[in-house]
C-alpha cells in the first residue's frame, strides 16, 4: 500500500510539473515584433517659382491685312497686263491697260467744243462792253444791253459744261491705265489681253463707249454679261491680319487688361501641323458685339510678315497673352485634390510622410498651377498615386521609366 501512495504521489509531481511547464511555454512566448507600416508608391514634383504667361489659347485664320479686287473702270478692250501673276506690287503700279483710243478722241472733241464755246462767250463779252457804252449814251434800248448781259451768262455756263466735259474725258482717260491703289501680292490674272472689260469684271461682248462708267456695266450688245470677276486680287499680307473669337466670359476680362484694347498684347501664331511658331502680333481689333449664335467675340491681330510665313485663309493655332504673372509658385495640376472642404494637396515632409494641405489656386495655366496660399516654393507635392494615401502615410517616391534606347 505504501508503495502504491508513493507511485501516486509521483506521478501527480510529475503531472503538475508538466502542466506548469506547458503554461509556461504559452504564456511566456515572446511576442512579435509590429510589421513596419507600408510605403506607397507616388511620384512627385518640386513646386517652383517662376514667372508665368497667362493666355488663351484659339483656333484662327490669317487674312490679307486689306484685300483688293482690280475692275476696270472704263469698258474697253484689254491692251496689255503688266504683272506676273502671283508677285510682288507697289502702290500706283500700273497692272493693266485698256485701250485709250476712244477716249483719247473723246478728249479731243471735248476740248474742240471748249475752244469754240470760249470764242462765243470772248464774242459775247466784246458786245456787251459795246453796248454798256451805248446804253451809258442812252443810245440803245436798255432791254438790248440786258438782253446781252443774259446771253453772256449763259455762253459761260456753256463753257463751264465744257470744261467739266474735258475733266471727265480726262478722268476716263486716265482710267485706261489700271493702277495698283495698294501694295502687296497679286494673284491668277482672272482676265487675259484681248478680252472686252467693263466696271462689273470681265465680259466677252461689251461695246467700248467713251462715257463716264459707273458702278454698272453699260449695256451689252450680245448674250454675255459682266462675270464681276475682275482683273485680278491684290492681297496686302505684310503685315498680315489673323482674326480668332475668344468666349464672352473671358472677354471683360481682356477689356480690363488692355484698358479698352488701348494696350497692345501680344500674340503668337502657332502651326497647326507641328505647334511651331510662325511669326508674333499685336492684338489690334475688337468687334464691336457679341455674337448671340456662339457667345463669343471676334479679334483681329496684326503680325508682320516680311517672310511669308502666314498666307490669306490658313488657319493656324493663336496664342494671346493676358499677362505674366511674376515670381508666382507653381506645381503641376495633377497634385491638385479636390475635397468636400475645397482643393488640398498632398505635401511630402520628413520621413517621407505625406500631409494634406488645404491650397488655393489662383490660375490654371495648361498642365500647370498657380498657387496663391498651401505651399511653398521647394516643397514636393505628389503628382500621382493620391487616391490611397490619407494625412500621415509613408511614400515611396517611385522613379520614373528610362526611355528605351533608340536604335543605331
Amino acid at each position: 500500500m505504501a508503495s502504491r501512495r508513493r507511485f501516486r504521489w509521483q506521478f501527480l509531481v510529475l503531472g503538475a510539473v508538466a502542466v506548469a511547464l506547458v503554461l509556461a511555454v504559452v504564456f511566456l512566448k515572446p511576442a512579435k515584433k509590429a510589421a513596419p507600416p507600408h510605403a506607397v508608391p507616388v511620384t512627385t514634383a518640386k513646386a517652383t517659382t517662376t514667372d508665368l504667361p497667362i493666355s488663351i489659347t484659339a483656333l484662327g485664320a490669317a487674312q490679307a491685312w486689306t484685300s483688293d479686287t482690280i475692275f476696270a473702270q472704263v469698258s474697253g478692250k484689254l491692251l496689255r497686263v503688266n504683272f506676273a501673276e502671283g508677285t510682288n506690287v507697289k502702290a500706283g503700279q500700273i497692272l493693266a491697260e485698256v485701250d485709250p483710243a476712244p477716249y483719247a478722241a473723246a478728249l479731243t472733241q471735248a476740248e474742240g467744243a471748249l475752244k469754240r464755246d470760249e470764242a462765243i462767250l470772248a464774242g459775247a463779252r466784246v458786245d456787251l462792253a459795246r453796248y454798256k457804252t451805248l446804253n451809258a449814251q442812252d443810245s440803245i434800248a436798255r432791254q438790248t444791253y440786258e438782253d446781252q448781259v443774259a446771253t453772256v451768262h449763259q455762253d459761260e455756263g456753256v463753257v463751264e459744261l465744257d470744261q467739266g466735259a474735258v475733266a471727265a474725258a480726262k478722268v476716263n482717260l486716265g482710267w485706261t491705265r489700271i493702277v495698283s491703289p495698294i501694295s502687296g501680292r497679286t494673284g491668277v490674272r482672272l482676265v487675259d489681253p484681248g478680252n472686252l472689260v467693263s466696271a462689273g469684271g470681265s465680259t466677252s461682248s461689251t461695246p467700248s463707249t467713251s462715257a463716264a462708267t459707273s458702278g454698272a456695266p453699260p449695256p451689252s450688245s450680245g448674250s454675255s454679261a459682266a462675270t464681276g470677276s475682275g482683273i485680278v486680287v491684290v492681297n496686302q499680307i505684310d503685315p498680315i491680319a489673323v482674326t480668332f473669337t475668344v468666349p464672352q466670359g473671358q472677354f471683360q476680362r481682356l477689356v480690363d487688361l488692355s484698358a479698352g484694347f488701348t494696350r497692345p498684347m501680344a500674340v503668337r501664331a502657332l502651326s497647326q501641323e507641328t505647334g511651331a511658331p510662325l511669326a508674333d502680333g499685336e492684338l489690334r481689333i475688337a468687334d464691336n458685339r457679341v455674337d448671340p449664335a456662339t457667345g463669343t467675340v471676334e479679334l483681329k491681330a496684326r503680325f508682320p510678315n516680311p517672310a511669308g510665313r502666314l498666307w490669306p485663309g490658313q488657319f493656324i493655332n493663336v496664342v494671346l497673352t493676358l499677362q505674366t504673372l511674376h515670381s508666382a509658385t507653381t506645381i503641376p495640376i495633377t497634385a491638385i485634390n479636390r475635397g468636400v472642404n475645397g482643393d488640398y494637396a498632398f505635401v511630402v515632409g520628413a520621413g517621407d510622410k505625406v500631409t494634406m494641405r488645404p491650397v488655393k489656386v489662383s490660375w490654371t495655366q495648361g498642365q500647370t498651377a498657380v498657387i496663391a496660399s498651401g505651399v511653398q516654393p521647394g516643397e514636393i507635392v505628389v503628382t500621382d498615386g493620391q487616391m490611397i494615401l490619407k494625412a500621415g502615410s509613408l511614400v515611396k517616391v517611385a522613379k520614373p521609366a528610362r526611355a528605351p534606347a533608340s536604335a543605331p
